[in-house]
């Protein structure tokens, strides 16, 4: 029997039980709560996810992230992990590093596959459900991808400058080419930002 959630005024409000969540997650709850160190040494996934026990009700919502979409998995779902506010434990069955550029980490990140009951997205605009025919291809901004069905997508650059072959980004023009039969679950982009900022996060200065 499927576990329940109800979506409500920008919150997903979930019952007792153990869940698999954002970090910083719930924003509130009644009764006991208790933080769960998930087992296994190879978690692709942890850095974005973490496991909660949850002794009434729960509710989730992310400042940052305020749109919620309510995604069934009756197929499996590979859904970005840095995305997912909330899911059943039992809900996810792997997680992975997906590197859009082969042999390198730039622009890399975690994908976490659900074939079960559901997951709720969190994400910063509405997003759109897109459905990919057998023979079409999608082109996708990294940072607008949330969640999709089917084959993993591509990395692809139509050019490299010289500052992306120097710095460890993902470059500009970096897409993910989705190819059919698919589905994919997009959100609004990003606006960019200068390659100076980036590279300063990154290192830290």
């Amino acid at each position: 029997m499927a576990r329940a959630v109800k979506i409500e005024s920008g919150f997903a409000e979930v019952g007792a039980g153990e869940w698999l969540v954002g970090h910083g997650q719930p924003a509130a709850f009644f009764g006991a709560f208790r933080r769960l160190r998930r087992k296994g040494w190879f978690l692709r996934d942890r850095a974005a996810l973490g496991s909660v026990r949850i002794g009434g009700r729960a509710l989730f919502s992310l400042a940052a992230a305020p749109f919620l979409t309510h995604i069934p998995c009756a197929a499996p779902i590979s859904a970005v992990s840095s995305k997912v506010l909330v899911a059943p434990v039992e809900a996810r069955t792997s997680a992975e590093v997906f590197k859009p550029i082969p042999m390198s980490i730039r622009g890399s990140f975690a994908t976490t596959v659900f074939e079960h009951e559901w997951v709720i997205m969190a994400t910063r605009s509405r997003t759109a459900r897109i459905a990919v025919e057998d023979g079409e291809t999608l082109s996708v901004r990294p940072d607008s991808a949330v969640a999709w069905t089917g084959n993993r997508p591509t990395g692809f650059c139509a050019k490299l400058g010289l500052v992306d072959m120097l710095l460890p980004v993902a470059p500009r023009e970096m897409m993910l080419n989705f190819h059919g039969p698919c589905t994919v679950w997009i959100e609004g982009a990003k606006a960019p930002g200068r390659r100076m900022e980036a590279g300063r996060r990154i290192y830290g200065v």
